[in-house]
């Protein structure tokens, strides 16, 4: 396993109040994608408690209602709106890989988000191992793009991260090599030129390493 990398990248501030959080989904329109009313994102941002002495908290939505592909396009860098790659159209079919355990409501929260710039130039098969030992859970991609959207500043340059909770199963109950990440496209290939600096949701090959990609992880997940 490689050692860790010290960590180079801006600092990034707390996260908006869950209050500040909620108005910014119903203006993006995430309550229309989920189906749900407006009230109920602000009376759960009202509501939903962190443990005590903890304030830096992601307001998240299950992606049974809110799945990544409805997601990406609102995510926006540089006036660029976010996309899915073109050979991901199965997106949707990511799900939480075990023991990721994702809470039973439409509306939840994580606590204790990292980048996890340290974890640089491993591969998602040296990171899950670590990251559970240090009992620390993956994010899921939905909730990956959820940070980004409360917090652009989370995605940068060379400091970008994959959300390796989130796998696919093969019919035969394998798991697909593909991990999902999201990071900052250069306009290139099939993405096209007009997308060079839009935020991506791609993946890379479990067992490969690159020096750009941390590995985003939370202390926990709570319904209220």
């Amino acid at each position: 396993m490689p050692e860790t990398t010290p960590a180079t990248s801006t600092f990034l501030p707390e996260l908006p109040a869950l209050s500040a959080q909620a108005e910014r989904l119903i203006e993006l329109g995430v309550h229309e994608i989920a189906g749900l009313p407006a009230d109920q994102f602000r009376s759960f941002a009202k509501t939903a408690g962190a443990p005590a002495g903890v304030s830096d908290t992601l307001l998240a939505v299950h992606p049974d209602v809110a799945p990544a592909s409805a997601l990406a396009p609102l995510l926006r860098r540089a006036d660029k709106p976010g996309f899915v790659v073109t050979d991901m159209p199965d997106v949707d079919d990511f799900t939480p890989l075990d023991p990721v355990t994702l809470p039973d409501a439409p509306l939840y929260f994580l606590t204790g988000i990292d980048r996890g710039d340290r974890m640089a130039n491993w591969s998602p098969d040296e990171a899950l191992p670590a990251l559970t030992a240090e009992a620390r859970t993956p994010l899921v991609l939905t909730e990956g793009i959820h940070w980004v959207l409360q917090q652009p500043e989370a995605l940068e340059r060379n400091h970008c991260f994959m959300t390796i909770g989130s796998r696919l199963r093969k019919p035969s109950g394998a798991l697909d090599a593909r991990t999902p990440a999201i990071w900052i496209s250069n306009g290139t290939g099939r993405d096209g030129r007009e997308r060079r600096n839009a935020p991506k949701v791609g993946w890379c090959w479990a067992g490969n390493r690159h020096t750009w990609l941390g590995f985003a992880s939370a202390t926990g997940r709570a319904a209220g």
